[in-house]
């Protein structure tokens, strides 16, 4: 199979670009590509490393060398594939971009609609195993009146909502095409929840579209002090610790930041071309972000999970475009601006082992209603924690004033068309 039709089987292209129907949609990577991943697996050209440095300077050789191998001869994409596909999936445009998504509906009649939002480097793959605990509550030992219908997007230029064909997609546009999805699935009144830059774009829909969005619930939120002293006298020993964390990332972890937002096509070839590379570039911050008490190379099911999001980005050759969204992040004036505090109902899930979000500075920016701490589970906890996540997303939205007013009626959605 050539390039251009490999790509034409696995993404939306040029020529769809004007389309915004809603169509169905199924993950069918060709078997051509799945080869050529094991291909490339297998002649993938190793480097030397310094004995005894272990994760301080990166990904340890020897760990992904066995790991790459267990991508390529254990790990069974078809199996992932088919599981995902026993979701309902969709694709759209808005604003010029492909928006792929899960459209999840609870049997619950009075379900509240809940968007869902990943980060970098996520994807869809983060809440799998929170869904069901959020449309069927009963299932889980939880309250059936509390059950959502999800919408999970992928973010533009990530997975199947990629490859991008214009720059300008900032945080800002992103929240303004999901509020736009929401609008034509017919939702009249909807919540968000959103961690990493999730927890950024979510409030973001909250100041554009407060008439419909009831509530929003974050976790991996990153708050910052102002420049008066004042803000930050008196801290907690907690709080002084969160502080010294996200330093500590600034100064130790943010290669990658800086160079997804200033050369984002140049990592672009390596990435692209080099399963092993993505691999690494994907797995380490798995590694660095989740609660240290993970054990990657023990759990099986874990590990095919972040497989599963490795192989999403590498089959869909999103590397260079999820990048991009840094780039536009950081070059994009309004991102710097002092915006509105918002007021929609805002509640805030805390990893006690990764996050760095202090509750004064939250609440100077957001109406923080609810605040949840936890001592495990880390910076991906919907995937790390995906009961104790759906627990605490339902308990939000059952104590908050917005969600619990009368729903008005169903905004009329855009038909469904039909066409694979």
């Amino acid at each position: 199979m050539s390039n251009h039709a490999a790509e034409k089987a696995i993404v939306l292209t040029d020529d769809d670009s004007d389309d915004t129907a809603i169509r169905p949609f199924r993950i069918e990577i060709p078997q051509a590509e799945v080869d050529d991943l094991r291909y490339r697996l297998r002649r993938t050209r190793w480097p030397r490393e310094l004995p005894g440095v272990g994760w301080k300077r990166g990904v340890p050789l020897g760990y992904l060398i066995e790991l790459a191998e267990y991508w390529r001869t254990s790990y069974d994409w078809r199996a992932h594939e088919a599981s995902i596909n026993r979701f309902p999936q969709y694709t759209t445009v808005i604003d010029g971009a492909p928006v792929h998504f899960l459209h999840v509906r609870s049997r619950a009649p009075d379900a509240i609609p809940l968007m869902l939002i990943h980060g970098w480097p996520g994807s869809i793959v983060e809440f799998l195993d929170a869904i069901s605990p959020l449309t069927d509550p009963l299932a889980h030992g939880g309250d059936g009146s509390h059950a959502f219908h999800l919408v999970i997007p992928s973010l533009p230029g990530h997975g199947f909502s990629g490859p991008l064909t214009e720059p300008g997609w900032t945080h800002g546009r992103i929240a303004k095409a999901f509020t736009e999805l929401m609008a034509r699935l017919g939702y009249e009144r909807y919540g968000v929840q959103g961690g990493d830059v999730g927890a950024f774009i979510a409030p973001e829909m909250a100041r554009l579209d407060p008439t419909h969005v009831i509530g929003v619930h974050v976790n991996a939120l990153v708050t910052f002090p102002s420049r008066d002293p004042a803000e930050v006298a008196g801290l907690t020993a907690a709080e002084q610790e969160r502080m010294a964390r996200q330093k500590r990332f600034q100064e130790d972890m943010a290669g990658y930041l800086q160079i997804q937002s200033t050369r984002p096509q140049t990592l672009a070839y390596g990435l692209t071309d080099s399963p092993a590379g993505q691999l690494a570039w994907i797995v380490e911050k798995f590694k660095e972000w989740s609660d240290p008490a993970t054990r990657f190379a023990e759990d099986v099911a874990h590990t095919d999970r972040i497989l599963t999001n490795v192989s999403l980005y590498w089959f869909t050759r999103t590397a260079g475009s999820s990048a991009n969204r840094y780039y536009e992040a950081f070059h994009d004036p309004t991102a710097w601006t002092p915006k509105p505090r918002s007021g929609v109902p805002t509640g805030v899930l805390v990893s006690l082992t990764q996050d760095v979000a202090v509750r004064r500075f939250a609440e100077r920016d957001h109406n923080v209603v609810h605040w949840s701490e936890f001592e495990r589970g880390g910076h991906f906890f919907a995937l790390e924690q995906p009961q104790p996540f759906a627990a605490d997303v339902r308990e939000f939205f059952r104590r908050s004033p917005t969600a619990r007013v009368p729903r008005p009626q169903q905004r009329a959605p855009l038909a469904v068309d039909q066409r694979a």
